[in-house]
């Protein structure tokens, strides 16, 4: 480094300490990127200043990489730990041509690797980007421009404080050396990489141009599909074409974003000061799947789990945190209200109808706007649910956005399309009391400005926050897998409504809520919720509580749910604690000790917070009802009835082991509860361990209720087999009910009737009842038998008794029938 490099630096350091507040990205570059410190590491900069590279400093040496500054030495000879890809230009020059000293430097470094075997010098491209507005959709610059001396001075004071330091992943130089060989050329091309690279990471963190709103709603104007969806609109309703044109005006002025840059600054200050006061902070996993997908050009679809009216906020702050572009949103109309419809609208939402049918005018615009916003490259998110989920369940999909984002790619889009789920959960939803009053009968409540200004005086700190991304699915690979021939049916005009949608769309559907379970993060007030609910009390000892939680926390660990799930630090003990702080329990004590409970309005809210993860334990605690009921059984009897039990709770709890799997599992959850000293297994026979009894049962009614509905159904369809779908679902819903208020169950999706329209699909689909309604008797009259057994005897009374009880005069009871029994 020469000294006058060195004195200018120098003199940098005192104002950049006051003017530049950088933030990294990722958070944590070592473990994201799996960089290892050990081996020499170089720096590459899309360009030659000294102000990105004192920003660089100060951001790697607290981060624990080498300091940029510092030579490395390879064979007894000082480099440069840097380099830049392109000149600095000057007031009267733009020269950004690679400068020869960087090709220099590349090809001395890949020589070294032919003279040294042993050597891999990681070489991580890393920018410096002062501010990240997006440009206008006239700016014909180039995407990621250098910047002369009184540009950088203006960038240092307007934007110091929104300054992002951006690590991509390690470039191996013994991978490129050994793959491509040393000659001087490979150093060119690393450039060339380099620089294509550079502008894709500006594009990944500030999106593509932003449009003039009025600019756009004339495009669509002028698009044919919406030129002959006007017309054909005047012409079925006898209205002039231009009365017509200003109503489809009007509707895209209804549905577009108008995104603001600044708006999405000053959201950032007041989001963090948000969470601080709700939260104890806010823990994001997987994100560094989705910086590399948007790194590589992907068109991203969001498509989180709804919990809260949080979550809007809460993935769109998460995303800009993370260095990614605030998507643009599908909410409902009913959020556009003043003053929160104007808000959202300038944060990148956009609002939908709850319903088209019957405005083909409405459809066509929405379908060219969102064809629109994929063309463009802005990514986009939507609740697959449609609405929040009041039982803390999944909800099963609507497949409305699904189909039009297909129908997008239908249109001919250059890019590869990615669905990303994800997972949102909190220790406190604020409005799970709001849900258990709907899920009793009460009217929902319109949103309102009223209801924010409650919101606000409510603020609190509401324990942790939870942004788990699933596993990616590449919508383009997908179509190939399930529609070999879909690009065939391409057409620009966006008309086509091929056959193979539909039946693709349902399946993709649920592909695409059976990642976002797969992604489920657990917490301590989740599992808490779920021990205290299993106690038919609704309290435990200290001691017993967390025992069980142990039990939970090795179960989650030793079979990993999926790649993707969370699993919290920390000790069972640490939990617990953390959980009680949270003011949900009610804690007495005596002289044996703390016992811990809840009360009858917490009972009914805590099943909010078991629901969010009972999926999590189905098949474990399935495995502990049948040895609680037995007391022992021979492995392969277990085996064959979880595989008889296990369709119907895939398809309620989106369960994503395969069934050719379910062997295998059920030999490792046996395992690991003979471990666990909860059972115990010899000669192919597994067997309770009498002195761990309490621990079993409380893992075993994790999945009682839910097999409690599945016998009301199967045991009415035995009994009453000529009975229509409406019919049975009205009666499981009744004896559900009465078999809820004599039993204290108090889960609202006891008797939710979603929950059994999805079980009396799969009864279809597992053949107990065929595609003319008629019922195999026999096999349902087995499985019935079967679900008797997994019952206590006073719930098993109360089914049989109901059932019989059952109003059906014009249909004769089976005497053979298990409800007989």
């Amino acid at each position: 480094m020469s000294s006058g490099h060195s004195l200018f630096r120098s003199f940098l350091k005192l104002p950049m300490s006051v003017l530049v507040k950088g933030t990294a990205i990722p958070s944590n570059p070592i473990e994201d990127l799996h960089i290892d410190i050990t081996k020499p590491v170089v720096y590459a900069l899309p360009f030659n200043s000294n102000v990105d590279l004192l920003t660089l400093q100060k951001q790697a040496i607290a981060l624990g990489l080498p300091d940029p500054l510092e030579p490395i030495v390879l064979n007894g000879e000082e480099r440069n730990r840097f380099v830049f890809i392109a000149s600095r230009p000057t007031l009267f020059t733009r020269d950004d041509d690679v400068p020869s000293d960087s090709i220099a430097l590349f090809s001395d470094l890949l020589k070294e690797h032919e003279k040294d075997a042993k050597l891999d010098v990681q070489i991580i491209p890393t920018t410096v980007l002062w501010g990240r507005k997006p440009g206008k959709e006239s700016d014909t610059k180039p995407y990621l421009q250098a910047m002369n001396g009184p540009q950088k001075a203006k960038a240092l004071f307007m934007s110091g404080r929104d300054c992002m330091v951006r690590f991509s992943p390690v470039v191996s130089l013994r991978y490129m050396a050994d793959v491509h060989g040393t000659d001087e050329s490979i150093a060119h091309k690393l450039a060339r990489v380099a620089r294509i690279h550079f502008s894709r990471q500006k594009l990944a963190a500030s999106g593509p141009n932003l449009p003039n709103r009025q600019v756009l709603f004339q495009r669509l104007l002028n698009s044919q599909v919406i030129e002959q969806a006007i017309q054909d609109h005047a012409q079925s309703n006898d209205i002039p074409i231009e009365k017509v044109r200003k109503e489809a005006q009007q509707i895209m002025d209804e549905i577009a974003a108008d995104f603001s840059y600044r708006l999405v600054k000053i959201g950032d200050v007041v989001m963090t000061w948000l969470w601080s006061k709700l939260y104890q902070g806010i823990n994001v996993n997987n994100a560094a799947k989705v910086r590399r997908l948007a790194q590589d050009g992907h068109e991203i679809v969001y498509v989180p789990c709804h919990r809260s009216h949080m979550d809007y906020l809460l993935l769109s702050y998460i995303l800009y945190r993370e260095g990614m572009v605030p998507p643009h949103i599908a909410a409902g109309v009913n959020l556009n209200f003043f003053p929160a419809g104007p808000i959202f609208r300038r944060g990148g939402g956009f609002f939908i109808r709850r319903s088209f049918k019957g405005n083909k005018l409405y459809s066509t615009i929405f379908r060219e706007y969102l064809a629109e916003l994929f063309a463009k490259g802005y990514s986009v998110e939507f609740f697959s649910e449609g609405g929040r989920s009041r039982t803390g369940r999944l909800l099963q999909a609507k497949t409305g956005m699904l189909a039009m984002t297909i129908q997008a790619m239908l249109r001919g889009l250059n890019r590869p399309v990615t669905l990303v789920p994800v997972y949102i959960g909190y220790e406190h939803v604020m409005e799970v009391s709001t849900y258990a009053k709907e899920l009793r009968g009460k009217r929902k409540e319109k949103e309102n400005a009223g209801q924010i200004l409650k919101t606000i005086r409510k603020l609190r700190n509401f324990g942790q926050g939870y942004v788990n991304f699933g596993e990616p699915i590449p919508l383009n690979q997908y179509l190939n897998d399930n529609a070999p021939n879909w690009s065939q049916d391409i057409d620009p005009m966006g008309v086509n409504k091929p056959q193979w949608l539909n039946p693709v769309v349902n399946n993709l559907a649920t592909k695409m809520m059976t990642h976002i379970n797969d992604a489920a993060a657990t917490n301590a007030l989740t599992l808490c919720a779920t021990a205290l609910l299993a106690s038919r009390q609704r309290a435990l000892t200290r001691d017993s509580l967390v025992n069980q939680i142990d039990c939970y926390l090795a179960l989650l660990k030793n079979i990993p749910y999926s790649d993707t799930s969370t699993v919290p630090a920390g000790s069972a003990e640490d939990l617990v604690a953390h959980a009680e702080s949270l003011d949900k329990f009610v804690v007495e004590s005596d002289t044996l000790g703390d016992i811990i409970s809840l009360d009858r309005h917490q009972s009914i809210l805590m099943t909010y917070y078991r629901n969010n993860i009972i999926h999590l334990f189905a098949l474990p605690s399935l495995i502990a009802q049948m040895l609680v009921s037995e007391h022992s059984m021979p492995l392969e009897t277990i085996k064959c009835n979880v595989a008889k039990l296990y369709p119907f709770l895939q398809k309620e709890l989106f369960l994503s082991v395969e069934p050719t799997e379910l062997a295998e599992l059920t030999d490792r959850i046996v395992g690991e509860l003979v471990r666990q000293r909860l059972l115990f297994i010899e000669d192919g026979v597994v067997s309770m361990n009498q002195s761990n009894t309490q621990m079993l049962m409380l893992l075993g009614r994790t999945i009682s209720e839910t097999l409690q509905r599945y016998t009301i159904a199967l045991n009415l369809l035995a009994t009453y087999p000529e009975l229509d779908k409406q019919e049975l679902e009205q009666k499981t819903q009744d004896i559900a009910q009465r078999l809820g208020r004599l039993h204290g169950i108090n889960a609202p999706e006891f008797f939710d009737k979603g929950v059994f329209a999805s079980l009396f699909s799969t009864l279809k689909e597992q053949q107990y009842i065929d595609v003319d309604g008629n019922c195999d008797t026999t096999k349902t009259d087995t499985l019935a038998r079967l679900l008797y057994t997994l019952l206590y005897p006073e719930v098993k009374l109360t089914i049989q008794e109901s059932v019989h009880q059952s109003d059906e005069p014009a249909v004769e009871s089976h005497d053979d029938s298990p409800a007989a029994s």
